[in-house]
Parts: C-alpha cells; structure tokens; sequence
C-alpha cells in the first residue's frame, strides 16, 4: 500500500439493525453539499426498499456479520484512498470491525452496538431487546419492533405521533442470531466471535458519540466500549450529546451531530493507511 497525504473526500455510512440506507438519508444529502462522496453500502441483498424487505423478511434472517463486514469492506476497497467511515448502532460495531481491518482514515460510531466484551447491559437495554430475546427461536428469524416497542428502544424522545411516522419510513426487521450474538452469546462463549476485534491493535482514529437518553445503546454502553481501547496506541475518543435518543440520524436536530462528526474525523484522519491491515 502507498501512503496518502491528502484529505479523505469520501464518507461511507454504515446502517444498523432495524434500518436499511434510507436510514442516513439526510446525512448523506448533507455532507454532499459540502463537497463530500457519500456511499451508503447496504447488506447483502439490501439494496431493495423498505417495503420489499417487509415483504420478504427472508433476505433479513439470512444475514451474517461476516459476510457483511467483507460486503462492505470490498466497497471500501475499491476506493482511491482511505475514507472516513461512520456507522449507526450495530453499523457502529461494523465500522470497528472494518477499522480493525486496517481500512478508513477515520470513524466515527454513533450510538453503537458493543463489541465482543463490552458487558454493560442497563436495564433499558435489556427492555429494548427483549423483543428478540424473549424467545430462542428468534435466532433464525427476522425480528420487527412493534410500533409501540420502536418508539420506547429508538425514538423515545419523539411524540408517539411522530414515532409512528418514522417507524413506517424506515423500520424493517433485524436478524435475530445478531442480537443473540451481541447480546447474550459473545461474552460468554469461548473463544473470539463475530464481534471480536483487538481492543490493543493499532487502528485508524475513533469517536464514539452518545446520547443521553438513548435506551437500547445507552452512554453507559458506548463508554465502556470505547474505554477498552485505552491500552492500544490508536486515538479513541467519546462525545456525548444531552437529550438525545437512538434516532440521531434523524431526530430533530441531527445536523449539529453530523457536523460534529465530520469536523472530528476531519481532524483527527490518518492519511497514510495502517500498515499492518489484516482481515480477522
């Protein structure tokens, strides 16, 4: 690989559980109007509508972190020079395995699911996921919020009203065996998981974002995740934002942590890639 010495100028998104692209569909417009190429990679066989997912919850169930991961990483291959890498929710524990890879100039996660080790469970976690919990069978299945259950996990701090209309643009169902494996599996199987990465291996530069009141990803969640980096040499860093919940891609207010986003990860991108990028 040869070192590059100019700004990254390419921001991917990455999408988490219970969404698909359209989900960053404002950021994407927004940092186009700054000059930026946005790529908004969807998971294997994504790349159909909300409605079509709906009707098909199949191409759900069937995914894999895995093959995900290399779906997108083979995006971010393809690509001139290092991007800026942010990613939502599980998408944040996607952008970490992609970062752990060697790839991106920089990342930022927002709200993000944990990665293999991070055993904070807050009790509104623990509501929020109940749905895909509850029942051991959800693991081969693709699991949807309720109306009601989306509004207390994602958009809590929304009318119901406005909740509602938010669940019917963009909420999908999410693989059940990726909530059992973040959730319950991964800490407690032997051996490294799908969400496993090397907390102490050098890495592109990190922000965790947090906001205050989000219930499934609390801060207590995203704090804990980033401080596991603090014995490896790469810039980890964590921002909260107060009154915020997990719809911070869209709820009210969504441009001042988008532009915080970009303003840190314009600051702090590593312009020659990691040397030493493996695939795990």
């Amino acid at each position: 690989m040869t070192a590059q010495t100019d700004a990254p100028d390419t921001i991917v998104l990455v999408h988490g559980l219970w969404m698909t692209p359209r989900s960053w569909e404002g950021w994407k417009a927004h940092f186009e109007a700054k000059g930026f190429t946005v790529l908004t990679p969807a998971y294997p066989g994504f790349e159909i509508e909300v409605e079509a997912l709906r009707d098909n919850p199949d191409i759900i169930a069937k995914q894999s972190v895995p093959d995900v991961v290399d779906h997108i990483a083979a995006q971010i291959e393809a690509l001139p020079k290092p991007p800026i890498i942010m990613g939502h929710s599980f998408g944040g524990t996607l952008t970490q395995l992609l970062l752990a890879r060697g790839l991106g100039a920089s990342g930022v996660v927002v709200d993000s699911a944990p990665t293999e080790g991070v055993r904070v469970n807050p009790l509104s976690q623990v509501k929020s996921l109940f749905p895909a919990l509850k029942n051991p069978a959800n693991r081969h299945k693709a699991v949807a919020f309720t109306q009601e259950e989306f509004h207390y996990a994602f958009t809590n701090t929304l009318s119901r009203e406005d909740s509602d209309a938010v669940w019917e643009r963009y909420a999908i169902g999410a693989p059940g065996n990726w909530v059992w494996a973040y959730g319950l599996i991964a800490n407690f199987k032997p051996g490294h998981q799908e969400t496993w990465v090397d907390y102490k291996a050098d890495r592109a530069p990190l922000l965790f974002i947090g906001g205050e009141l989000d219930h499934i990803m609390p801060p207590s969640v995203n704090k804990s995740n980033a401080k596991h980096y603090a014995a490896g040499p790469a810039v980890t860093d964590y921002h909260e934002f107060p009154g915020r919940d997990h719809w911070t891609c869209a709820a009210p207010g969504w441009e001042e942590v988008a532009d915080y986003a970009l303003d840190w990860a314009l600051a702090h991108a590593r312009t020659a890639p990691v040397a030493t990028a493996t695939a795990d």
